[in-house]
């Protein structure tokens, strides 16, 4: 496998795994706590299709920066230290204005670390494995993603009793709880990942340089902006599980058993990284990853039944957000992994920087939207215009999405 599994490989898949067991924590208990505020499924959106729309723009100037100096591991370092800090943020919000607050410095951070990290993790391992190293820290990341709500979940049912004096105080516990692991993900960073530094390129030209980005790159992107724009933040997931359960079990509950299922959606994220990776090794990425996509589609679609159904079965909605975790990773592993094939390492910070920017732009709009249909008419319709919108993804990535006949991925010497 020619060494893939180095320590810089070992060491984002660690600081990934605090770093999502911090803001996943927050993000289980979440809906749960703005019901609790009274804020609307509308706020939910606002919340994270302007926190989404922040992380994107800061991830096209993050990479730039960083291929400009020829230094990347202070600036990932800052990132996931300002992510941990802002989780705390949530804690004292009497109104959702405070969590977008939270939210927005928290993904400001989150967005400017991810497209510079990646180059680093890219420039770590040779080309003929790439897959299997973002396989493996896609998989790390989520184990995190597992443990955080987990312990979201655990620690929700533990301080039931402090609901008696005030139902919000066991999701603000949490939410200061969380801040430990995301702080400890710096200091991880910090101490185990090597860089390799370069000679910084003060001529580097931001807008000439995305011009000269190869076709295949530019057209494969078309595919992930309209995918995107179907595929809104996961906590609508938890927010849909929550409020189809809760004539049954009650809000609380109904928030544990949401809680609940998010893990299992990230658990099977974790155990699908590794393996959709290492099989991007030996067949076409473009094509297994619009298999992802209309699998998303097809994920989505059947929350869509749930709601005009009634759908309160454990075991469907368990299923469902299942199948939520196998398109996800196909999402997370093999779209910057496709992106590293097309762009060289000198601009690969800009190049992950442009697919982050797009990725943003598609969730802030389709946010925004699932969060206004579900408010303004229901979550049905929100989850229609999502699956649509997702299929018609997968179709234009099959069509205009592959790689220009004969190429390969980039190699570096």
């Amino acid at each position: 496998m020619k060494g893939w599994l180095n320590r810089n490989v070992i060491g984002m898949g660690i600081t990934s795994f605090l770093s999502d067991a911090c803001h996943e924590m927050a993000t289980a208990v979440l809906p749960g706590f703005l019901a609790v505020i009274g804020a609307p499924p509308s706020a939910l959106g606002f919340i994270e299709g302007i926190s989404d729309a922040v992380s994107s723009f800061v991830k096209l100037g993050g990479g730039w920066i960083a291929d400009r100096l020829g230094h990347r591991k202070t600036l990932v370092t800052a990132g996931y230290a300002l992510t941990g800090l802002a989780t705390s943020l949530f804690a004292f919000a009497s109104t959702w204005s405070l969590v977008l607050l939270g939210r927005v410095i928290g993904w400001f951070g989150r967005g400017f670390r991810g497209p510079i990290r990646d180059a680093m993790l890219a420039d770590s391992i040779d080309a003929s494995v790439r897959g299997k190293a973002f396989g493996f820290h896609r998989a790390g990341d989520t184990l995190g993603a597992i443990l955080g709500p987990l312990i979201g979940v655990w620690l929700l049912e533990m301080w039931q009793p402090l609901a008696l004096e005030d139902i919000s105080k066991p999701f603000r516990n949490i939410f200061l709880i969380a801040v430990v692991p995301g702080l400890l993900s710096a200091v991880v960073f910090a101490a185990m990942i090597a860089e390799k530094r370069r000679t910084p390129n003060r001529e580097l030209r931001f807008w000439r340089t995305i011009r000269t980005f190869p076709g295949g790159f530019k057209r494969y992107l078309v595919g992930v902006l309209v995918f995107g724009l179907g595929d809104f933040a996961p906590t609508f997931l938890i927010l849909a599980a929550t409020q189809l359960l809760t004539p049954t079990y009650g809000v609380t509950r109904a928030a544990q058993l949401a809680g609940l299922m998010y893990v299992l959606r990230n658990a099977t994220y974790a155990l699908a990284s590794f393996p959709i990776g290492a099989l991007s090794d030996r067949m076409s990425r473009v094509t297994l990853l619009a298999g992802g996509y209309l699998l998303a589609a097809l994920t989505v679609g059947g929350f869509l039944l749930a709601f005009l159904f009634e759908w309160t079965s454990l075991g469907i909605l368990f299923s469902l957000f299942a199948l939520a975790g196998v398109f996800i990773a196909a999402e997370d592993t093999l779209e910057g992994t496709i992106t590293a094939d097309l762009i060289p390492s000198a601009t690969r910070g800009i190049g992950m920087g442009v697919l982050g920017t797009v990725n943003g732009v598609g969730d802030f709009v389709a946010s925004i939207i699932v969060g206004l249909l579900w408010t303004g008419i229901s979550g049905a319709a929100a989850f229609g215009f999502a699956a649509s919108v997702m299929l018609i993804g997968a179709v234009v990535l099959i069509v205009v999405g592959g790689q220009p006949s004969g190429a390969a991925p980039v190699r570096e010497s």
